[in-house]
């Protein structure tokens, strides 16, 4: 009968041979598993970075909110402040959250860095198009203030407090109840009303709470789905152009801050080196300020010629003096707005 089962002595030769041939190479069998689900878990951070970010943003927004509203908020139970009181907690971390978006995207620098700077580049003030390129941002930046006030909802507590104090609601909800039922609405969030029929509005009260938030949600998914659609329709460029556009987007902005740091290192070391010799420093091409507000433009996409960034469209300009401003043909266009997004590489970089 044959044996088939290993040889220990084998396996480990086998083991050291691989080790002598890769000396960086670990022989435990379980070494290279920790790298492996690291290197998976930054793939599929590098291919849906958007969708990833925008759920750690739902997540965060929601976790915060539930924090504010356990251990923050304590409803006043004031019929003077019940009403102000709900709405600041309910609306302005939204307003807060939503001002963020904008200073966090880079998107918002490329577009205002430089603008009312004399002599400053046209393209700041291209009416339509800016307006769309806001538009945009905006949508992005309302993903936290949504998901604040959609959990708040949910949560009842802000809304509670908020309705409780509102003249207009207090008429609406005490047609045929108790005669102080105005007057002892604010007391319900503290569950302090004396009459039955009174205490008993807060659960009303919650409901119209929740069921707002649920419809707010299915609102802003269903807006979200036609305006993804929409702009899917109306893309310019085919799928699988549209995965080979975003790959070289990506690689172009890694090699960009590669040979960035690489230019401002040598730079740098250059000047220190004269400084401490006291002698002249030799010449080193630099792009002007000029060449470094064109391509720091927004991009435009026109279907006369085929270029995946700013950058590549001013490398490729027919004479070195031309400008790469706005020409005919040229439009903003909703789909291929991850080409401004990264930056040199995030917003702390810029």
């Amino acid at each position: 009968m044959i044996d088939l089962t290993p040889d220990p002595e084998d396996d480990s030769r086998s083991r050291a041979a691989k080790w002598q041939k890769h000396p960086g190479l670990s022989t435990a069998p379980w070494a290279g598993r920790p790298m492996e689900k690291f290197r998976a878990v930054l793939d599929l951070h590098l291919k849906h970075h958007s969708p990833l970010g925008y759920c750690l943003v739902t997540l965060l927004t929601a976790g915060c909110e539930r924090i504010f509203s356990t251990a923050v908020f304590q409803c006043p139970c004031s019929a003077t402040w019940n009403l102000p009181y709900g709405l600041v907690f309910l609306l302005v971390p939204a307003l807060a959250l939503f001002l963020l978006g904008y200073v966090l995207s880079s998107r918002t620098w490329r577009l205002l860095t430089g603008c009312c700077a004399p002599g400053a580049r046209t393209a700041c003030g291209a009416g339509l198009r800016v307006t769309l390129v806001c538009a945009q941002l905006s949508a992005a930046a309302a993903v936290a203030p949504l998901t604040w006030v959609s959990v708040a909802l949910l949560g009842g507590a802000f809304y509670e407090c908020a309705a409780s104090g509102s003249p207009v609601l207090a008429r609406l909800l005490c047609l045929g109840r108790d005669p102080d039922c105005a007057v002892q609405l604010p007391l319900v969030p503290c569950q302090q009303a004396k009459a039955p029929d009174v205490q008993d509005l807060r659960k009303e009260l919650i409901a119209q709470s929740q069921v707002t938030g649920w419809i707010l949600i299915a609102v802003v998914i269903v807006v979200f789905l036609i305006c993804t659609s929409v702009s899917r329709c109306l893309s310019p460029v085919s799928f699988l152009q549209l995965k080979f556009w975003k790959i070289y987007v990506e690689q172009e902005q890694e090699i960009l801050k590669a040979q960035a740091t690489e230019h401002a290192t040598e730079l740098a070391r250059e000047n220190i080196k004269c400084f401490f010799e006291c002698s002249h420093p030799k010449e080193y091409n630099i792009p002007s300020i000029k060449d470094w507000q064109q391509i720091s433009s927004l991009y435009t996409f026109n279907p006369k010629e085929q270029y995946y960034s700013t950058l590549h469209k001013y490398v490729n300009r027919k004479e070195k003096t031309q400008s790469i401003g706005s020409s005919e043909g040229d439009a903003v266009v909703p789909v291929l707005s991850f080409v401004d997004s990264p930056g040199i590489k995030s917003t702390t970089d810029l």
